[in-house]
């Protein structure tokens, strides 16, 4: 049973696991969502500073909570990608030389199969093939899964991520950083049919539209556009029926387009996962609607959703479990496609 230690630190959490077969015997997480807030969006800078202040505090206290040492783990796993750079490689530099150190192996983890791992912290998947709905701050992406692996894309946002653009549409509506959880609460007493706002699509060269794409800066702009008329005419904002209409508008596009892709590709079980996934309208949405359509549905629990080290720990450990490590002078990359994911378990770095 292989234990591993992971650590998390692609964005704006820092944080550090240790998971022993798919179990979480520790998990530590710290936000800076306090400190971004002011700037209504993750400065990569100031996210890079925190990452090297928090990661020893927190990597003593899953040690402590677990009762074991870096020397009682099989491997130590680090996010590489993707993710912003500096970020990056605070984790990875530090996952890494805890490896040396100790002579464990290195496992460098991306970030989003530590997304699809998530989900199998709350209860086992299926061994594919499923689809998997990855929705976040900086991705929007429908992914089939046909094994440990095997990860095909079928269909993408061609501009802002689900996340993003919970945040640019609180921004309008004065709301709290990050958005997601200021539009959920925001909506809560809201009418979610009051104002009709579109479902954006994304055109094909030859005409029609991607059936399994999104596309939400048309969306964005028509909340600006209501917003705008309403304080032209000297209305005071309906933010609670503002709020739900937005919502239900997207969690409505990821779950249709969803659960036409799973039929389209004779897929039966539809899974979900990333920070988004916490938003309770688009849970329901997406039990209702996979119930009607047959198809089996599985979400990340609520704990696992927001980017953790437990995901990233999983995520090594069934690397680990296969036979894979990566070399120890893997570098970081802050793009790299989900279906590119073996390249990080290369005998030579690939980057």
């Amino acid at each position: 049973m292989p234990t591993v230690l992971g650590l998390e630190t692609s964005c704006d959490e820092s944080a550090a696991a240790i998971v022993r077969d798919g179990r979480v015997l520790a998990s530590a997480i710290a936000s800076q969502v306090e400190e971004h807030a002011r700037w209504g969006g993750v400065v990569p800078e100031i996210a890079s500073r925190r990452h090297v202040e928090a990661l020893p505090q927190l990597l003593a206290r899953v040690l402590a909570d677990s009762g074991l040492s870096v020397a009682d783990c099989d491997a130590v796993a680090a996010t590489v990608a993707p993710g912003l750079v500096g970020a990056l490689l605070v984790g990875s530099v530090t996952g890494r030389t805890l490896a040396r150190l100790h002579g464990k192996p290195f496992l460098g983890v991306h970030h989003l199969e530590g997304h699809l791992c998530s989900v199998e912290l709350g209860e086992p998947l299926p061994p594919g093939p499923y689809l998997v709905l990855l929705v976040s701050g900086g991705h929007t992406e429908l992914v089939r899964v046909d094994g440990p692996g095997l990860y095909r894309r079928l269909g993408r946002s061609h501009d802002d991520a689900a996340g993003e653009c919970f945040d640019k549409v609180a921004r309008l509506l004065g709301l709290a950083y990050p958005g997601g959880p200021a539009i959920q609460a925001a909506a809560a007493a809201g009418d979610p049919r009051r104002f009709p706002l579109p479902k954006g699509r994304v055109s094909r060269p030859g005409g029609g539209y991607h059936p399994h794409d999104f596309s939400f800066s048309g969306l964005k702009t028509a909340v600006l556009r209501r917003v705008q008329a309403l304080q032209e005419a000297g209305e005071p904002l309906p933010l609670a029926d503002l709020a739900a209409s937005f919502e239900q508008v997207v969690a409505e596009v990821l779950v249709e387009r969803s659960c036409r892709c799973a039929a389209d590709e004779g897929l039966d079980t539809l899974v979900l996962v990333g920070g988004v996934a916490a938003n309770r309208r688009l849970r329901a949405l997406l039990e209702q609607q996979a119930t009607a359509r047959n198809l089996s549905w599985r979400v990340a629990p609520l704990a696992w959703c927001t980017d953790n080290a437990a995901m990233i720990a999983l995520a090594g450990e069934r690397r680990f479990a296969a036979g894979r490590v990566s070399a120890i002078g893997l570098g970081v990359a802050p793009r790299l496609p989900l279906e590119q994911a073996d390249r990080l378990y290369e005998t030579q770095a690939c980057f």
